[in-house]
Formats: structure tokens, C-alpha cells, sequence
């Protein structure tokens, strides 16, 4: 009798997923089976009797292809390249959108820090909403990288603090902080990701390769910021609101059981351009640009205004931080 693992390539990777001292993508219970699975939909889709069409054969061959690539980190620039293609075909077939995704690196000589002036913001929400346009964050869920705080003058407290204000704003005794992904420095989340699914880049920009998250959510427990968000169902935008300039590690289409999270808008930043919620503040409270830089406003703001960081004591280092006028 054959052996008939020798004709299923899915299942002689999976083995050799096995084999390796981290488990790697979605498959920590029942991998060989799970991989046999998608090699037989895959096959089915080759199928002269598949039911299907043929758009829909090809996303299921593209969508395979997908399901069986490496780490975004150590795929060579041809594969990189692959796999976008890839992708940007999926979002044509799929959904009849033409996005452009890219795959821009770190810059030499940059890394990303973000000032936020309290005595500046009104509370507006501007850059929450500017974030999630910009992100194509999910309208069903409502999901939001940066949350707006209103808390009474004289007291910092998040943990009492209230992000879901109706009222006009600024609200007479109060004042407002935003918080996000504060790009650590020492970030927590990387050190507790299973799978190498997370990590920093030169830049200071923490990121997530979606294809390989387990959503096991180790992340979202080591953060102390509540940045970290979870797609519990496959994040919904409307094609006539879906922004089609992309970033491979940023605001490209995302999965069900997957985490994300801020990335200082890491398709327009590493071309030279504020994140969105910087560039939508209506009353200049957002600081952003290189630290590296000894003549950029950040800078400027480190040097010449009392600044503070958020929970300073657990040595996670923010490249994010609060001052006044």
C-alpha cells in the first residue's frame, strides 16, 4: 500500500512545520489535517467539475498560494513581489477594486516618534476619524486604533477615564489625551508572539505579518496601552470607502482571527508624509517626525517643553509622549 502523504505536498509541509520548534500560521491543532484540507480545495479547484467559475477558481488557487507563503520578513524581494501581485489580484477578482500595495523598507537614518500636546486638543475626534479611513478599519466592528480620553483638569487617570463622550466638546473642566500604538522601544508584544508574527522594524515601527498570526492574542495581554485589536469576523469596507493606497505590514485587507494595530500610517510615512491623524488635527495637537533628526519638530518638542510618557516605569520606552504649552 502507498503511502499517501508522498503525493500530498500540504501534509510533507505540515510534517515539517512539525519538525520546527515554533509552530508557525494558523495550525497548532490539527496541522496535518488542516493542510490536507486546503491542498484538497485546491485541487478541487483545478477540477474540470468543479461548480465553479472561473474568477472563483482563481481566488481559490491565489488564495492557496497565499496560505503556504513564509514570513514576510524573510521572503527575498522576488517573492515579495509575488505575493503582492497576489494579492492586489485578489482585491481585482474579489471585490472589482484595484489597490497598490507596497512593500517600501525603513529608512536609513529615520526613526519614527510622535509628541501629542494636551493643552492643544479639543476633543474633536478628527484623527480618530481620518485613522479609519485611512486604515480601512472595520465599519461593522467599529474599530478604532486611537481612542480619545476626556478627563476632569487636574487628573490622569485612563482607567477612569471616559473615550465614549457624546457631548459638544471641550467640555467645560475637562481636558482630552489620545492614545495608540506607541511604537515601544522595548515593545512587550514581540517578546510574547509565539510565532515571529510581530516585530520591530530600523524605523521603530512595530508590525504584524496578518498571514501569520494564530490570533492566539499573547499580544494583546503583554500590551500596556491597549493598542492591540482583534477581528473576531472578517473586517467589512464599503468598496466605495476602502482606501487602495497600501502598505504591506499596514492597511492592507485583513482576516478573521488576526490582531492589528496602529503603524503611524506606515504606507504614508515611509513616503515622507504625516499619518493621518497628525495631518486631520484641527488644532495642531499631534507632533510627529523623525527623532533622529536634530532639526525636526519632534525634536524641538523634546528638547524645549516638559514632557511625560505613560507608565514610564515598566521600561517599555514609548517613541510617544505627552507635554503642555
Amino acid at each position: 500500500m502507498s503511502d499517501a502523504r508522498l503525493t500530498d505536498p500540504a501534509v510533507d509541509a505540515a510534517d515539517a512545520t512539525l519538525l520546527q520548534k515554533r509552530v508557525d500560521r494558523r495550525r497548532a491543532l490539527g496541522i496535518l489535517l488542516g493542510g490536507a484540507a486546503v491542498a484538497t480545495q485546491a485541487a478541487a479547484a483545478c477540477s474540470p467539475v468543479a461548480p465553479l467559475s472561473d474568477e472563483e477558481r482563481e481566488v481559490k488557487l491565489l488564495a492557496w498560494r497565499e496560505y503556504i507563503k513564509g514570513n514576510y520578513r524573510f521572503m527575498t524581494e522576488a517573492e515579495r513581489a509575488e505575493t503582492i501581485a497576489r494579492l492586489e489580484r485578489i482585491a481585482k477578482v474579489k471585490r472589482g477594486v484595484d489597490v497598490r500595495i507596497q512593500s517600501t523598507g525603513a529608512q536609513p537614518g529615520v526613526e519614527f516618534g510622535y509628541a501629542f500636546n494636551i493643552s492643544k486638543c479639543k476633543g474633536f475626534r478628527s484623527c480618530v476619524q481620518a485613522c479609519i479611513n485611512e486604515n480601512n478599519l472595520d465599519r461593522r466592528a467599529a474599530t478604532q486604533y486611537i481612542r480619545i480620553f476626556e478627563m476632569e483638569n487636574g487628573v490622569v487617570d485612563l482607567e477612569e477615564a471616559d473615550a465614549t463622550f457624546q457631548h459638544e466638546v471641550p467640555a467645560e473642566g475637562h481636558f482630552y489625551m489620545g492614545t495608540q500604538c506607541f511604537q515601544c522601544a522595548n515593545p512587550p508584544c514581540v517578546k510574547v508572539c509565539p510565532v515571529g508574527a510581530t516585530w520591530q522594524e530600523p524605523d521603530g515601527i512595530t508590525v504584524i505579518d496578518y498571514d501569520w498570526c494564530i490570533g492566539c492574542r499573547y499580544c494583546m495581554a503583554a500590551c500596556p496601552y491597549w493598542a492591540r485589536r482583534f477581528n473576531w469576523s472578517e473586517p467589512e469596507v464599503p468598496v466605495d470607502q476602502l482606501n487602495p493606497n497600501q502598505h504591506y505590514l499596514g492597511n492592507r485587507a485583513r482576516k478573521t482571527g488576526v490582531v492589528e494595530k496602529c503603524t503611524f500610517c506606515i504606507h504614508r510615512t515611509r513616503q515622507g508624509r504625516l499619518p493621518a491623524c497628525a495631518e486631520a488635527c484641527p488644532t495642531g495637537a499631534r507632533v510627529f517626525g523623525n527623532l533622529l533628526d536634530p532639526d525636526s519638530e519632534i525634536r524641538w518638542v523634546l528638547a524645549n517643553k516638559k514632557v511625560f510618557r505613560l507608565k514610564e516605569d515598566l521600561n517599555t520606552e514609548p517613541r510617544f509622549w505627552y507635554f503642555t504649552d
